[in-house]
């Protein structure tokens, strides 16, 4: 068949993490509980264009969920979220419920493609084994249909056959092969070369193929190789079937050409995982290639995706197993390089100097979105990139002072000032919010004490006014920590405090406290009371805690009115609030950044000792990064982060596992696992920015491991050679604000786009204001405009600037699809992303959805 047959058989290619996955041989891997992973995102890098994916998903409730079998008829439940079948995250166990409220909110950016956002329901029972109840399986492509709304999903049946991933890269040839006789006949050679992405079944992936010659008078199957610990397999093996034979060939196993009809023949291969269990290998998905391909291109070559098993759905009626409340919000940002952006980035960063602020173009954005907050998000994150927050958020605020006429309400509405503070304290108080509430809340959660003092949940045994008295103890530990806090309070937070204070107090000379109204009402009410009441969505516990609003508190306000207690909130107050206050040094205690259980390779410092994989349980603080047994116990090794020298990720092919990692050291490198592709990706981007600024950081690493003797990357024998690869670009060493300030502009421009019709009437409603000084006219009220010709000159740059961008899209958009070939390894054939995007091609050009 000539050389395009004779390459060679490639190395394995990586095993997949380890992990145990649910019964029944279905491909699920287990994850932890996942943060909001506030590192840089990692973009798909395509010619000219960086593509992000991120989601932030609402786990509501699920109702009418089916009865267990026992007496009991409850179930205790939980949902998982999966990229296709990886567990990405997982809710806290409802007890004894069938219509369980979850209420959890998870965040994070996608560093991979994938063809289904899934949602899994599982039951454990008694024996803390898990099964499944159901399952949602949202396709990419459709997720816009769901964007931001509640949405109830009907929960379909889990089986073996329909749960697939992965794809396959084949080759087609048709041969005209003459006989010793002279008769011609046609062979049919058909090579696997590989597969990317297949599932894992519980905790390994031995692939092989069966390939399968089928017609309506015939079925022809051969086999691969099992291919052991990879699900990314390369098996490049070729298999021949005769596709007709001359009429003098008498065996009735075989047909007549006369008879068989080329196009009416298919291939069918079918990937399987090679079990040790008694149930038989399992089936990971097939593809059905009809040989009438090879009349438009001989040879035909192609990636496919794996399809379920035609017979794998069951036929089951719909709504027996139950459904699930979610609200799904998934973005793509199409960031080109930042000169594209200069023009509507100089415009919005010198809002802060324009006069009157309503008239810049950040000040637009705000009135044009449906949501203050839509606007305040990619404006606060750009802002702070580029050291441009405090005065924008001083001069919007002096703004809205102005035009409040009683000190009572002032910032209590949803504008945009309110908005971009509390955005502001979220990106640059987090760590502050950590170090001054998370040590007393988890104390004061694993005491266990009872605090319940509404007189009818009182439980027997139980006393009023101790419960009472261990409220207040509670309490009164929490004021203190606050209150004393203030030395660490961030510099941009106070400077902010500071604009706030000075606005409030000249315009209202007459009322003494509002200096203090006016930061407490941020402070307080908008970042201590939220984190306090809801502790789980600042990740200081990992689930939602009780609150208390009832009447029967007022009483127990009073422990409060004490002269002391007003006293110290004034001095908090005033010391957050001073103008050029600075913080005489950086917080000297460690603080806590991330935890959690991976898997590491021993290190093998003792001479003889075993190079084995261990789970071990991970802290990283900012002083050091440590692994103990479990959590609590004392550290079994510590790395100091001054000592870290690198954290890249680890090549596959190195131990046959997936989603590795490694942190280098001056000695030796920790090669560690996590649990899946999301968590590794959160490790590696908050070990590197917490050790970006240390003087020793290498230059160059190894991206394999260092076994037998040398490097698996580049055959070095030394195992003190110098890397082979550049390590990553630079990140910014603050670990709140590392922000990508390309993709914030990109994300007002699909703002301002989405809203072009608004930026219209908003330009009329200018129009109007300048040639007619009378009543306003209802539909233009809603906007703010202090100055219109201002805010129309404004008006005009924005919309110049968003169609210069629309159209480096559109001719992006026209450009990618002329090279783009469907088929290839990016768009494999059943690709319905790729299709969809074919459709959009005459419509509006693509950019943040």
């Amino acid at each position: 068949m000539g050389g395009v047959w004779a390459e060679s058989e490639a190395e394995l290619s990586g095993r997949a993490g380890a992990g145990t996955a649910p019964p029944l041989g279905l491909r699920l891997l287990r994850g932890t509980r996942l943060a909001d992973p506030g590192g840089p995102s990692m973009a798909v890098e395509e010619e000219g264009l960086r593509v992000f994916q991120s989601v932030k998903i609402k786990i509501g409730e699920a109702k009418n969920l089916p009865t267990y079998p026992g007496p009991n008829k409850m179930r205790d439940c939980y949902c998982t979220v999966n990229l296709d079948q990886e567990e990405v995250f997982r809710t806290k166990v409802v007890e004894k419920s069938l219509c369980p409220f979850y209420g959890e909110d998870f965040y994070c950016e996608i560093p991979r493609s994938f063809r289904h956002l899934s949602f899994y329901i599982f039951d454990r029972d008694v024996f803390r084994r898990d099964s499944i109840i159901g399952k949602v399986a949202i396709q990419k492509e459709d997720l816009q249909k769901y964007h931001n709304r509640d949405t109830w999903f009907q929960l379909q049946h889990v089986d073996a056959d329909s749960e697939v991933q992965g794809k396959v890269h084949l080759e087609l040839r048709l041969s005209e092969v003459i006989t010793d006789s002279g008769v011609v006949c046609h062979k049919l050679a058909t090579r696997i070369l590989e597969c990317q992405g297949l599932p894992i079944v519980n905790g390994q992936c031995d692939p092989y193929a069966t390939v399968t010659l089928a017609g309506p008078c015939r079925s022809e199957a051969k086999k691969t190789k099992v291919k052991k610990k990879t699900n990314n397999p390369q098996f490049d093996e070729v298999f021949y079937f005769e596709v007709t034979r001359p009429c003098s060939y008498s065996r009735k196993s075989h047909f007549d050409f006369e008879d068989e009809d080329v196009d009416k023949l298919e291939i069918r291969v079918d990937l399987w995982n090679a079990s040790n269990l008694k149930f038989g290998d399992e089936f990971l998905g097939e593809l059905r290639v009809p040989l009438k391909v090879l009349r438009q291109s001989s040879p035909h070559e192609a990636w496919y995706f794996l399809q379920p098993r035609d017979n794998g759905s069951k036929s089951l009626k719909p709504g027996d197993l139950g459904s699930l409340r979610l609200n799904v919000v998934y973005t793509e940002d199409h960031v080109f390089s930042s000169d594209y952006y200069s023009p509507l980035r100089d415009l919005l960063l010198k809002s802060a100097d324009v006069e009157p602020v309503s008239a810049s173009a950040a000040h637009i954005l705000g009135e044009v979105c449906r949501e203050k907050q839509e606007a305040a998000i990619p404006l606060v994150r750009l802002f702070l990139h580029y050291g441009r927050v405090v005065p924008f958020i001083s001069a919007i605020a002096s703004a809205e002072v102005r035009r409040t006429q009683d000190p009572n309400t002032i910032f209590r509405g949803n504008s945009l000032t309110s908005k971009c503070i509390d955005e502001t304290m979220k990106l640059a108080g987090m760590q502050y919010l950590h170090v001054t509430l998370k040590p007393t809340i988890e104390e004061i959660c694993q005491s266990h004490k009872s605090c319940e003092i509404d007189p009818v949940r009182l439980k027997d045994g139980e006393s009023l006014e101790s419960n009472m008295e261990n409220l207040r103890q509670f309490v009164d530990r929490v004021f203190s920590v606050i209150t004393k806090s203030g030395v660490s309070c961030p510099t941009v937070m106070c400077d902010i405090f500071f604009s706030l204070r000075e606005a409030a107090a000249k315009r209202f000379q007459d009322d003494l406290d509002v200096r203090y109204t006016a930061v407490s009402s941020f402070i307080f009410l908008r970042f201590f009371a939220p984190a306090i009441l809801s502790p789980n969505l600042f990740q200081l516990t990992p689930h939602h805690t009780a609150s208390f609003k009832e009447s029967y508190m007022a009483a127990f306000y009073e422990f409060f009115n004490e002269q002391k207690y007003a006293d110290a909130v004034k001095n908090f107050l005033d010391l957050i609030s001073s103008s050029g206050r600075r913080d005489p040094k950086s917080v000297q205690q460690p603080i806590l950044l991330k935890e959690g259980f991976m898997i590491k390779r021993a290190q093998g410092r003792k001479r003889f000792g075993m190079k084995n994989f261990k789970k071990r349980w991970f802290r990283l603080t900012n002083h050091e990064f440590t692994y103990q047994k479990s959590k609590g116990d004392p550290p079994l090794y510590s790395i100091p982060i001054e000592n870290i020298l690198a954290v890249e990720p680890l090549e596959e092919e190195s131990f046959k596992m997936k989603n590795m990692f490694q942190v280098i050291q001056p000695e030796r490198a920790l090669y560690i696992q996590a649990n899946n592709c999301v968590e590794a990706k959160a490790w590696i981007d908050i070990l590197t920015k917490v050790s970006q600024c240390n003087q020793k950081r290498l230059a160059v690493y190894h991206p394999s491991a260092y076994l037998n003797g040398h490097w698996l990357c580049c055959r070095a024998s030394s195992d003190t050679a110098a890397g082979c690869s550049p390590c990553t670009g630079g990140l910014p060493a603050n670990i709140q604000l590392d922000i990508d300030g390309d993709r914030e502009t990109e994300r007002i421009y699909s703002l301002f786009s989405s809203y072009m019709s608004k930026l219209e009437k908003m330009q009329e409603a200018c129009g109007s204001r300048s040639v007619y000084d009378g009543p306003e006219q209802e539909e233009y009220s809603t906007f703010i405009i202090d100055d219109p010709q201002e805010t129309y000159k404004t008006l005009k740059q924005v919309v110049a600037g968003v169609g210069a961008l629309e159209q480096e899209h559109a001719q992006y958009k026209r450009d990618k699809f002329r090279r783009t070939k469907y088929g290839s390894q990016e768009h494999p054939i059943g690709d319905k992303s790729f299709q969809s995007y074919i459709r959009q091609q005459s419509e509006t050009p693509a950019h943040s959805m």
